[in-house]
């Protein structure tokens, strides 16, 4: 058995730290060998210490010793240490703070560099994309490239996402206004302006409820992080989005412009189901007996709206129908 071990071929491995990116090649004919040398050279204690798989955190035996591959990538581990696998180098990178960004940048573009897997490059480059944003400025003299083709009337991000906001609104509303043309009744067309007019008003004290956009706004108001970040909220038949979408538009001008393929989805639309619900309820109804505060809330505002990645927009008839028994106000009885 001593002979044995005399001559029998040492493993090669790369031995790291707890959180550290060095790797240090190591040769040993058993565990106890490599995890001693492994002491020595990154000067922890030996008692209590452990060797683990870097892929996955499988603690290796003496007999998993025995069949690890040329070069196997392991972590050696001090007593109260642990180690799940290489998804716990993910979570360092996420908990780094911001002071390290030019570090990761500079990392990201050398592997970038060397890197010829177009799945790889792919994910370098998002990597690459998210860390050199601007997103913690506001003012167009900080970030000149995210106002590229913008009004020079706009000086703050802020302002023209509001306005951004807007103009999707004022948009729902020119639906709305050129519907009339479609009432073949004079008298329920003129019934429908005088509603499209409350509505009009309505928005306008609301400024279009542009603040949705808008990451000054009070919480309760934006759909976005103080910060920007928007989130998908699913397809109008779904609770949420399970790819988990989410862009910062106030980082890049990339993100800024990808932005506006998102979408404002009415879950009970618009064009479809809403404003013709309206046309027909002033049939044999003057605009008073109408709620037309409910259409309001169904047409701009987040009652119906839902923010939705373009892949999560589904043009697909949505078969949603109004509340029929909102539709109406309800008559005051009188004693």
């Amino acid at each position: 058995m001593v002979l044995f071990g005399l001559f029998k071929k040492a493993k090669l491995v790369k031995l790291r730290g707890l959180r550290e990116n060095k790797k240090y090649g190591i040769a040993a004919k058993s565990l106890k060998e490599l995890i001693k040398k492994g002491c020595d050279m990154l000067q922890v204690p030996f008692p209590g210490s452990r060797v683990c798989l870097y892929e996955d955190g499988t603690e290796v035996t003496e007999d998993y010793f025995e069949n690890l591959a040329f070069n196997a990538e392991l972590v050696l581990l001090t007593k109260g240490q642990d180690w799940k696998g290489f998804v716990c180098d993910v979570g360092l990178l996420l908990g780094l703070s911001d002071k390290h960004t030019d570090v990761l940048i500079e990392s990201a573009q050398n592997l970038l560099t060397d890197e010829h897997s177009e799945k790889k490059r792919k994910i370098l480059k998002d990597l690459l994309h998210n860390l050199q944003d601007n997103s913690e400025v506001e003012e167009r003299e900080e970030d000149d490239d995210w106002f590229q083709g913008i009004e020079s009337r706009f000086k703050t991000k802020s302002a023209y996402m509001k306005f951004n906001c807007e103009n999707r609104v004022r948009g729902y509303m020119k639906d709305v206004e050129g519907y009339s043309s479609k009432i073949q009744s004079a008298k329920v067309q003129k019934e429908y302006k005088q509603i499209v007019d409350c509505m009009v008003e309505k928005l306008k004290s609301a400024k279009y409820n542009g603040c949705y956009f808008d990451r000054m706004e009070n919480e309760p108001n934006r759909l976005c992080t103080k910060e920007g970040w928007f989130s998908c909220q699913g397809a109008f038949d779904k609770e949420k989005c399970s790819s988990l979408h989410s862009i910062n538009p106030y980082g890049t001008r990339e993100s800024r412009i990808l932005f506006s393929t998102w979408n404002l989805d009415h879950r009970i639309e618009k064009k479809r189901t809403v404003i013709p619900a309206l046309a027909k309820a002033l049939r044999g109804h003057k605009s008073g007996d109408i709620n037309w505060e409910y259409f309001y809330r169904l047409l701009f505002t987040l009652a119906n709206l839902k923010l939705v990645h373009i892949v999560c927009h589904k043009k697909c008839a949505h078969d949603l129908l109004c509340d029929s028994r909102k539709i109406y106000k309800k008559r005051k009885m009188i004693n």
